[in-house]
């Protein structure tokens, strides 16, 4: 007996392109230009949640260093210090601290300095 597909193609086409509804011209209408396009869309974001996480930390750092010469001190000095004397803060925290509350990063910075 001859199986006919029409069904499971329509499906399996129409969910690729639901997928690719925001992208432009053919990509959007054709199946074909479509699927890749999708393949590509998740492969970079498969990627990115990774690199994510890289590139926040930089901006931590960068908001840490900006806070900490504000204070008379540089970001390694500062690490450094929080380092000595076993003050568990990771960068996250530390760059909250300077955005939010710079008194009581400046109370970090303090201790941080002896």
């Amino acid at each position: 007996m001859r199986v006919k597909r029409g069904v499971t193609a329509r499906k399996r086409h129409s969910k690729i392109l639901k997928l690719a509804k925001g992208m432009q011209a053919a990509r959007r209408r054709s199946f074909r230009l479509a699927k890749q396009g999708v393949i590509r869309a998740l492969q970079y974001a498969y990627r990115d949640r990774r690199n994510k996480k890289r590139d926040l930390r930089g901006v931590w750092i960068t908001r840490i260093n900006a806070a900490a010469r504000q204070n008379d001190t540089t970001y390694a000095k500062l690490i450094a210090g929080l380092k000595k004397n076993n003050i568990s803060l990771d960068r996250k925290i530390l760059a909250e601290l300077a955005a939010t509350q710079p008194h009581a990063f400046t109370a970090v910075v303090e201790v941080a300095k002896k």
